[in-house]
């Protein structure tokens, strides 16, 4: 199915759907992108409910709705897929979910803070080095804030390799030392990469003393993956 034609059936399928389970929505809109799976090579992201703005009471809260073309169409590739089934589904489950972040203020307002602190990373600002847990939990220790999906694991200190899964493939990456800090480290060269950044957070080995200190300041680098079967 051609991008124009997938727009012009998700248009059909949200005047289906009934206006009380579209207050707060503010659009419905298909996106080109495609959201791979950090783990599994087969599973792609089809939706997404992107909360906008809200004043903190919840009821208030008002959403855009995203259907990614492109991981449809990639899903298409692997089979026998129905458009039109998967397209509902997709919107009913991303309507449900508006309407779960208005129930849920906590969780809006976590997950309000992560954006914020990962657009300070992104501007070289100091931030929270666990600001990522209060995003979308993707997989066990992976997280999504806005584009940018964030990998969490550990070691000690000094320099070596972490190997690492994504979307399928196994990567190398050349880590770097950092002594006690936390390494946010930006993975370039993944062949099925998000459509944001890729983070590898590694956090040091913890210590007793710790718990007593702040929380050192986070290390900001680019590293590139290899194949290590080539």
């Amino acid at each position: 199915m051609r991008f124009d034609d997938f727009r012009s059936l998700v248009d059909r399928l949200a005047r289906e759907v009934p206006p009380e389970f579209c207050d707060g929505i503010v659009a419905i809109d298909v996106s080109v992108k495609t959201l791979p799976h950090p783990v599994h090579g087969d599973v792609y992201t089809l939706g997404e409910c992107v909360p906008l703005e809200w004043s903190g009471g919840g009821a208030d809260l008002h959403s855009r709705i995203i259907l990614y073309y492109g991981s449809f169409a990639s899903l298409a590739r692997l089979g026998d897929f129905d458009w039109r089934e998967e397209a509902w589904e997709t919107l009913t489950h991303e309507l449900r979910h508006h309407l779960e972040w208005r129930a849920n203020v906590d969780a809006l307002a976590a997950y309000d803070w992560a954006a914020e602190q990962n657009f300070a990373r992104q501007e070289g600002h100091p931030f929270d080095p666990l600001f990522f847990r209060s995003g979308e939990a993707l997989y066990d220790g992976i997280w999504k804030v806005d584009d940018d999906v964030f990998i969490e694991t550990k070691r000690g200190a000094g320099r070596g390799e972490q190997d690492l899964v994504w979307h399928g493939r196994r990567y190398r990456v050349s880590v770097p030392g950092a002594g006690q800090r936390p390494l946010f480290l930006t993975l370039a060269g993944l062949v099925d990469p998000p459509p944001g950044d890729a983070i590898l957070v590694i956090k040091p080995a913890p210590r007793l003393r710790d718990l007593f200190r702040r929380r050192p300041v986070a290390v900001q680098e680019v590293v590139e993956v290899t194949l290590p079967d080539g």
